[in-house]
């Protein structure tokens, strides 16, 4: 347990601190910006800090997703809790604030909820707020990187689970990546689970270029505040003044690049080693692939899966999928 989650905790919460190692995150993010692309893995933009910024852009004009996802649950989660099915052990990896789960819980009346996240110290004080505001629900906090592997289940009493993924949040994996993702779940699902899933759709290069370059900057903050992780855990020596964000959408890959990209010709002390960067050289920070419903249909077919019931807002912008495993003819 952290220092920061309180020692006294509600009833129906129990916390399991398995935060990785920043020893081996320092290897990994070296290796990452050793390369001809210099890359940092998404995930590391997630801690207290990058979470907050994270609400911010979820509340803004541009940022549809959010706001979009959030009236599908609402305006369904009836016929959602109808497909999950009752009393189902609840798993949200990347769960953040919880906030989203929040529109299901009265329809679900899941058995338990288990929210996963990289970021301790949010992800604590998010249980907590969640536990004391449904008394009857059993949360169970993991502070763990599940890109790791799902072996912290094992101290869990084997059920029907439901993965909630929401957020269009799979969209940040290569293609085979995300396929790899949803075939790892199949093990964990027991008897009758499946995924809950929210996925963002190809649309128009304008909207979705406009919904990563707010007006207001946060998204600019939150790709830059990854530096300001990396210069903690890596005793990094970035100049975030000397980085600027750069999102573009590629309408052949049919997704969304974010990058940091240097403005002018610098080096960078990185866990040891000194790092060259030109002028324009960027950072690949982000990838948010965009699925039609064709595409993600048969994404979902690669992994094993089959689509059992879809929900979309009225322009089709967006889309909640719940996956069950294919069964033998």
């Amino acid at each position: 347990m952290t220092a920061a989650c309180p020692q006294s905790l509600p009833s129906n919460v129990s916390v399991r601190d398995l935060e990785p190692d920043q020893g081996s995150a320092s290897q990994r993010l070296l290796e990452g910006l050793s390369g001809a692309q210099k890359q940092i893995n998404p995930k590391w933009f997630y801690d207290e800090h990058g979470s907050e910024l994270f609400e911010q852009i979820t509340r803004l004009p541009e940022y549809y997703p959010t706001r979009t996802e959030r009236r599908i649950f609402c305006e369904h989660a009836e016929a959602i809790a109808a497909a999950c099915g009752e009393g189902r052990t609840l798993l949200e990896p990347g769960s953040g604030s919880c906030e989203k789960i929040r529109l299901l819980l009265d329809a679900l009346r899941p058995g338990s909820y288990m929210p996963i996240d990289i970021s301790a110290d949010f992800l604590f004080s998010a249980a907590i707020e969640l536990a004391n505001e449904y008394p009857w629900l059993q949360v169970d906090a993991v502070c763990a990187d599940f890109a790791a592997g799902w072996d912290f289940l094992s101290h869990y009493p084997a059920s029907s689970r439901v993965v909630f993924y929401p957020g269009s949040t799979l969209g940040n994996f290569e293609p085979a990546g995300a396929v790899g993702f949803l075939t790892d779940l199949m093990p964990l699902l027991g008897e009758s689970g499946g995924v809950l899933i929210g996925v963002d759709r190809h649309k128009d290069k304008q909207m979705l270029e406009a919904a990563y370059n707010d007006a207001q900057g946060v998204t600019a903050q939150f790709n830059l505040n990854v530096l300001r992780r990396i210069n903690a855990l890596c005793d990094a020596q970035f100049d975030l003044a000397a980085f600027e964000h750069r999102a573009v959408y590629d309408t052949v890959k049919r997704r969304i690049e974010m990058h940091l990209v240097s403005t002018r010709s610098q080096r960078v002390r990185v866990a040891g080693k000194e790092l060259s960067f030109a002028s324009g050289e960027s950072i690949h920070t982000e990838n948010s692939y965009k699925y039609s419903e064709q595409d993600f249909h048969e994404l979902a077919r690669k992994a094993g899966f089959r689509v059992a019931a879809t929900w979309t807002d009225r322009d089709e912008l967006f889309a909640v999928y719940y996956l069950e495993p294919q069964r033998e003819p």
